[in-house]
């Protein structure tokens, strides 16, 4: 029955007032200041660097960033929170969290004290935008296949190569790029070897090539940069040499919670103006409510909305009580938030008909963004494989049986 957790208490999903506080604050924030430039944002596709300023003030960068380093000290229930309430109005502004949050993990898991004093407290304020620096061309999902290179020079590190569809990169201040740092011992540990450093993104040989135009999450650019002999201190190197793929994926398992509720968000905007729409459109001489269609449609996008919710929060509860479960619950929260997304705001274009696909509406622009979260921060086939791999790896660890506990 409670398989794969060892008791019903794991399923819970606990939120307090103070949550719901933090929500309240940052809606009326959403609602005033990003609500009426949404349209805008996605039509320019620039980086609106006035709200980032904003955001920045109001603490939303340094959410999951410990006081004595500036931030707030919330947890990740409150970054879900943060990320919902931001992409139900502009998805792609949350992605600027999420490049912050890529970044300052693996500081805040592995780094030294100083590289913890120096950075995390410029982007706990917003003062300093931050990206990860992972895929490449030849590598996406496949983080271990990274061909970009860092050789020890003196007391330096001198690093080479090429990255691809890096968010939030053109108007970063900090870049954590991952590169090689030595050869893999063998075809089946291509893992090894892999290492992180800070680099700043205006260090002689540091260039964006090119922004990406891309499909849908307007307002925040992927791009390609270049490192060409790019120098850094030995004190750029984040943690351990030859850690730098443990490091990634460990972010990686905290950013799929911002994903999933990012298109938990996404969903909730649809629905919304679905059901608002249908009880204000009339055909046939009637609201388009009255139709019994109509009805189950709106009730089963609320359904796949309510679940993946749910599932999303469960994530990041667990993660908020250091359980290794939640690795494999974020997985299956990234999976499924963003194909109900993808289900749901379908559903609403065909609850507008017509309407449903002017730009005006929104929901255009939703149906084009959410198709991103399924691909980004690990594609969904990867977090399929991904949560079966780990789940697998809880049990061994255990050695428990399905249904023995």
């Amino acid at each position: 029955m409670v398989f794969p957790f060892e008791s019903l208490v794991d399923f819970s999903v606990v939120l307090t007032q103070e949550h719901e506080l933090f929500r309240r604050a940052v809606r009326e924030f959403v609602e005033r200041e990003i609500a009426p430039r949404a349209l805008e944002i996605d039509e320019r596709d620039e980086a609106p660097l006035d709200l980032l300023r904003k955001m920045g003030e109001q603490g939303f960068f340094g959410l999951e960033i410990p006081e004595q380093y500036g931030g707030q000290g919330g947890d990740y229930r409150m970054a879900a929170i943060l990320s919902e309430e931001v992409s139900r109005a502009s998805p792609g502004l949350s992605v600027y969290f999420n490049s912050a949050r890529l970044f300052s993990a693996p500081i805040l898991l592995y780094g030294t004290e100083e590289q913890r004093r120096r950075y995390l407290p410029q982007i706990a304020r917003g003062e300093k935008l931050a990206a990860f620096a992972s895929t490449e061309p030849c590598c996406g999902s496949d983080v271990a296949g990274v061909r970009t290179r860092a050789r020890r020079v003196g007391g330096r590190w001198v690093i080479n190569g090429r990255k691809a569809f890096i968010s939030s990169s053109d108007v970063a201040h900090y870049i954590l790029v991952l590169a090689r740092t030595s050869d893999p011992p063998d075809a089946g540990r291509r893992h090894v070897g892999l290492s992180m450093f800070v680099v700043e993104r205006d260090a002689p040989g540091v260039k964006v090539e090119q922004c990406y135009s891309k499909l849908g999450l307007r307002g925040n650019h992927a791009c390609e940069i270049s490192l060409t002999d790019v120098e850094v201190p030995e004190e750029s190197l984040v943690g351990r040499e030859g850690m730098g793929f443990y490091y990634a994926m460990e972010a990686f398992n905290r950013s799929r919670i911002g994903i999933a509720a990012q298109a938990v968000g996404m969903a909730q905007a649809a629905f919304e103006k679905a059901f608002d729409y249908a009880h204000r459109r009339e055909a046939f001489g009637v609201k388009i409510a009255s139709f019994q269609a109509i009805q189950f449609s709106l009730v089963e996008m609320l359904a796949k909305i309510m679940t993946a919710r749910l599932l999303t929060y469960m994530a990041a509860k667990l993660a908020d009580e250091g359980r290794r479960e939640f690795v494999f619950v974020a997985s299956l929260a990234k999976y499924y938030a963003t194909e109900a997304a993808e289900e749901v705001i379908s559903d609403a274009v065909d609850v507008f008909g017509g309407a449903g696909v002017v730009r005006e509406t929104g929901l255009e622009r939703l149906y084009r963004d959410v198709k991103i979260t399924q691909i980004y921060e690990g594609a969904n086939n990867v977090q399929k494989l991904a949560a079966y791999r780990q789940l697998v790896r809880l049990l061994q660890e255990r050695g428990t049986p399905p249904g023995g506990a």
